[in-house]
């Protein structure tokens, strides 16, 4: 009989984890209880790695560049399955722009940045942004390109997941799970996000709340950009990501101390709406439809702990902004962890939970 395994948390990082995990011979239960503030409800989906190129955050890019790797296999992998993906991508590259002088030389930075990591993107004049987003205004006239980054739609790739775990053989409940001891499993592996650190002690996750928009675009307004548009607009960050029927804008970023602090806050909503219908005002024709806000579970050098924290239980969280992005290459891992001898990713060294004091 094949040895059992638990799963503790339904988001994108949990649900890969199972479904990959079935198919490498375990017997699976996925614990999903709905949680109000869990990440992958109210994500963009992007999955570019130069909007998220900052100084001094060298290790997150580098593990953002391995995780956009492994996109393409996941893909065949769900269509394999007999998941239609055709819904799930969304966009194919991004477009970063900035507001004014001061904006430019922040995107300026970010750019010299990444060429350390040989990302390049293209600059580009007005002309081409607009074949990529023809909604932005008048003052954004020069950008950079990024092809190949793009962005999924984070709820349909959820349920793509949940399809393909279900059709591998993975039991999914709602169950909620109070203690890891309490399962019957050979295996734990916990990926509850902010929540993680109520199951295992001694996490130093930090929850970092944000608020995100989605808005329907009603048959007489400007179409979604075929791109994703990221911007560094009057100091803050904004973006605009495309989806079938309109799009989603996202997103504030700052911490809090109560995890059920998941109502969105009046100014941050405020500045996501002034800031893209300034950068696209056709934005203003747009129905909102939704105000969403989410808990990201974050660590103190932002990169995401995945590991061992006993001969039992395995943690997953701490991936930030970046959750969807990585997705994959967490997946990947944890399930090389399950296996007898263990992976030597040199990736399971650098995110072992055991290497903050």
């Amino acid at each position: 009989m094949s040895a059992r395994l638990a799963v503790v948390g339904g988001g994108v990082i949990g649900s890969m984890i199972a479904w990959r995990a079935a198919r490498n011979g375990w017997r699976t239960t996925l614990h999903a209880p709905d949680i109000a503030g869990a990440g992958t409800s109210v994500a963009g989906g992007m999955l570019g790695c130069a909007g998220e190129g900052r100084p001094g955050e060298d290790a997150v890019l580098e593990f953002a560049l391995a995780a956009r790797e492994r996109w393409p296999a996941l893909l065949a992998d769900l269509e394999q399955s007999g998941v239609d993906t055709a819904d799930i991508k969304v966009a194919r590259d991004t477009l970063l722009v900035a507001a004014d002088s001061s904006d430019a030389g922040h995107l300026r930075a970010v750019i010299d940045h990444l060429a350390a990591f040989d990302v390049r993107p293209e600059a580009v004049d007005r002309s081409r942004m607009r074949s990529a987003a023809s909604m932005l205004g008048s003052s954004v006239r020069r950008g950079h390109l990024v092809a190949g980054e793009g962005a999924v739609d984070n709820r349909a790739l959820l349920a793509a997941v949940r399809c393909g775990a279900r059709e591998a053989g993975v039991t999914v409940t709602a169950e909620k799970v109070c203690r890891v001891d309490d399962l019957d499993a050979d295996q734990v592996v916990v990926a509850a996000g902010s929540w993680t650190s109520d199951l295992v002690e001694g996490l130093p996750v930090t929850a970092e709340k944000g608020e995100i928009l989605r808005l329907s675009r009603p048959p007489t307004a400007p179409p979604p950009p075929d791109a994703v548009v990221r911007a560094r607009w009057r100091g803050r960050s904004v973006y605009v990501v495309p989806r079938r029927d309109g799009v989603v804008v996202g997103a504030t970023q700052y911490e809090t101390g109560d995890r059920g602090d998941t109502a969105p806050r009046v100014g941050g909503v405020s500045d996501l709406l002034i800031d893209a219908t300034e950068l696209m005002p056709g934005l203003a024709e747009y129905r909102v439809v939704e105000i969403g806000s989410g808990l990201r579970p974050t660590t103190p050098d932002g990169l995401p702990l995945v590991g061992r924290s006993d001969a039992r239980t395995i943690v997953a969280v701490g991936h930030g902004r970046n959750g969807i992005l990585t997705a994959p290459l967490t997946a990947e891992l944890v399930v090389d962890l399950l296996d007898d001898p263990p992976s030597t990713s040199p990736w399971v060294a650098r995110l072992d939970p055991r290497r903050f004091p």
